[in-house]
């Protein structure tokens, strides 16, 4: 166990909630960039909309993310509040420089990659657990492909059911879908997203020998996290629903239920697996699905290939940065 005073704890497990917060508002377009860029709800209605739906998967959603977090990319008998803090930091970092940029990068694999970086610093290449972390690196590929595979196969077959409507009527029965579709993605994202600062917390908690017996996520922990990640996404994060909902490829409401259909299932499916899966990733992929099924022109290419190139450069990045700053407190 790493001794640490009860202040210092503290002060890190607001850190940690600040990270939460920053997430919900740096990955609030992930669930409301379709309804927003649409007109379905205002942006104000819609990033209320979202921030219930991240709170709600407090009752629907295990808790095997926030288990991968805490004990299955680094070795949870190594972690430091040294590690806690170059991770976060690294972490928020990156976050902040995508989100004044307007690019939609994962704030999932930022964490990963934080504690990734600070935890070989600490204890090297052996400290890594490798099965979760080879897992969440070929989601990284994966779900954006699964998403726009499964978002093209929605556009086709819907398409294919509603030939014989009249266009008002199917505008009507999409709308009420792409609502659903846009709750369960806000569900989704709340549900993987939230649980990463859960298992942070929790790791710090049993590092320290302030979480008392097995290695599991305190309930105060549980609500907190869903809690900080709801506020951060009431106060939006305009720049990357702008990119998402608009400059990738136009929407309406039927390619924006596809999209978040599509997307929902990708990040439920990881959730279940206990894969902390990029929630940016699975709906950006999906977005690019609907523009292609419907040809080729309809994706601005130029934008998803900036995208993409965030997506490469987020885990070494993040890692980077965690590490200096976990070196800095050695200084201390």
């Amino acid at each position: 166990m790493h001794e640490l005073a009860f202040p210092l704890l503290v002060g890190l497990i607001a850190l940690a909630l600040a990270f939460d917060f920053l997430n919900g508002l740096h990955d609030a377009a992930n669930s409301i960039a379709t309804v927003v860029s649409t007109r379905l709800l205002s942006p104000v209605a819609a990033v209320i909309f979202a921030a219930a739906g991240n709170f709600g998967a407090y009752w629907l959603v295990g808790l095997h993310v926030a288990d991968t977090i805490g004990k299955g990319i680094i070795d949870k008998d190594i972690v430091t509040p040294a590690v806690v803090f170059g991770a976060l930091v690294g972490a928020m970092f990156w976050n902040i420089v995508t989100w004044i940029k307007g690019i939609p990068s994962s704030s999932s694999h930022a964490l990963i990659g934080g504690l990734l970086g600070a935890g070989v610093i600490h204890g090297g290449f052996d400290a890594i657990e490798s099965k979760k972390t080879i897992e969440t690196f070929v989601a990284i590929f994966m779900s954006p492909m699964i998403g726009m595979a499964l978002a093209m196969f929605f556009v086709l077959i819907t398409s294919w059911l509603f030939k014989g409507f009249q266009p008002r009527r199917a505008e009507g029965v999409f709308k009420g879908l792409h609502l659903l579709s846009s709750a369960a993605y806000s569900i989704s994202h709340g549900g993987n997203d939230a649980q990463k600062t859960m298992g942070i917390i929790t790791v710090l908690l049993y590092s320290t020998g302030y979480l008392k017996g097995e290695f599991h996520i305190p309930e105060w922990v549980v609500l907190s996290c869903y809690a900080a990640i709801s506020l951060g996404t009431m106060s939006g994060g305009w720049k990357i629903i702008k990119t998402m909902g608009t400059k990738i490829t136009r929407l309406n409401h039927h390619t924006g239920f596809c999209a978040s259909s599509a997307g929902s299932i990708v990040v439920f499916g990881a959730s279940a697996l206990g894969i902390p899966v990029s929630t940016t990733h699975a709906i950006t992929g999906s977005v690019i699905g609907t523009g292609a099924a419907r040809r080729a022109s309809a994706v601005r290419w130029g934008v998803a290939q900036r995208v993409v190139m965030a997506w490469f450069i987020t885990i070494p990045a993040s890692a980077t940065v965690s590490a200096a700053f976990y070196l800095l407190t050695r200084l201390f």
